[in-house]
C-alpha cells in the first residue's frame, strides 16, 4: 500500500492503494491530491502516504466503502447499511448508493423503517422513501411504538401522517404524535406546541367521536399539543353534522380508522 487512513474513535489503520482510490472515486482523488500538494508546499502537512485522519466514520463502514472501490461489490449488514449509504452520498458513489438502497429495502424491519425513511428523505432517495412509507402503512401500530418513530423530523412525520393508508386508528395516532412531541421537545429544548406544529395539522380530529374529542380536549390542556382552533373545528363538524369548514383530507377515514356513527356525515357527497 502507499496510503494510510486512521479511522474512527478506535483509530484503526486502513491501508490502500492511491491509484485504485483515485481512479474509482473523485472525492478520494481530491483528498489524495491535496495531501500530495500540501506536503510539497508546506512542510509538516499531511504527507502523500498519509495518514489521513477520518474520525467521524466507523471502521466497518469505511472498510465497506474500500471494499466497493476495489471489487465493485459490498458486504452489508443491518448495523452499517444506513451509514454506508451516507458515505456513498458523501463520496459521490452512485453505484454503491444503489446497492445500499437495495439491501435496505430487502431487509427492512419495524425497528429500522423510520430511520431508513429519514435517511431516504435526507439523501433524496425517492424510491426508498416510497418503499418505507408502504412498509409503515402495513404495520403502523407497531411502527409508532419504536424509537425510530420518536426520532423522525417534524417534516417527515407530517408527510407520513398525510397518508390515507395508515393501519391505525386516529385516536392511537394522536397519542403517538403526543409521545413523539414530548420526546422532540426534550431533545430540541423547545415547547411541545412549537415542535409539533407541522405534524398536528395532519391529525384527523373530526374522525373522533364526541366523547373521545372531549377527553382529548381535557388532555390537551396539559401540554397544548393541538391548537384550540383545530379542536373547535372538529366540534363544529359534529355540531353541523358535516365536514364543511374542515379540509377534506382531515375528514377521510384511514385504512385503520375504526368506524364511528358520525363518519357518514363527514362525506361531502352524502345526501
Amino acid at each position: 500500500s502507499d496510503v494510510t487512513f486512521v479511522v474512527g474513535q478506535e483509530q484503526q489503520k486502513v491501508f490502500a492503494h492511491r491509484c485504485v482510490l483515485a481512479c474509482r472515486c473523485q472525492a478520494f482523488r481530491g483528498m489524495l491530491s491535496e495531501g500530495l500538494v500540501g506536503s510539497e508546499d508546506h512542510p509538516g502537512s499531511i504527507p502523500p502516504q498519509g495518514p489521513f485522519i477520518l474520525g467521524n466514520v466507523q471502521p466497518e463502514v469505511f472498510l465497506a466503502v474500500i471494499e466497493f472501490l476495489y471489487t465493485n461489490s459490498v458486504t452489508l449488514n443491518s448495523h452499517i447499511a444506513l451509514e454506508v449509504l451516507t458515505s456513498s452520498v458523501e463520496y459521490g458513489l452512485q453505484d454503491l448508493c444503489k446497492l445500499c438502497v437495495k439491501f435496505i429495502k430487502d431487509t427492512l424491519s419495524v425497528e429500522q423503517v423510520c430511520e431508513a425513511l429519514q435517511a431516504a428523505v435526507t439523501y433524496g432517495q425517492a424510491d426508498l422513501q416510497q418503499h418505507c412509507l408502504a412498509f409503515i402503512e402495513g404495520c403502523t401500530a407497531a411502527v409508532v411504538r419504536t424509537q425510530g418513530f420518536h426520532e423522525l423530523s417534524d417534516v417527515v412525520l407530517a408527510w407520513v401522517l398525510r397518508s390515507d393508508r395508515l393501519a391505525v386508528d386516529e385516536l392511537d395516532l394522536v397519542q403517538a404524535v403526543r409521545e413523539w412531541a414530548h420526546v422532540s421537545s426534550a431533545v430540541l429544548e423547545r415547547p411541545v406546541p412549537e415542535v409539533a406544529a407541522l405534524p398536528v395539522r395532519e391529525l384527523r380530529l373530526p374522525l373522533l367521536a364526541p366523547n373521545e374529542l372531549a377527553t382529548l380536549e381535557s388532555h390537551n390542556q396539559r401540554d397544548l399539543l393541538i391548537p384550540v382552533e383545530s379542536i373547535a373545528a372538529a366540534w363544529r363538524a359534529h355540531a353541523l353534522r358535516k365536514g364543511s369548514g374542515v379540509p377534506s383530507r382531515l375528514c377521510r377515514p384511514r385504512c385503520g380508522t375504526r368506524p364511528r356513527d358520525h363518519h357518514r356525515h363527514l362525506d361531502p357527497h352524502a345526501k
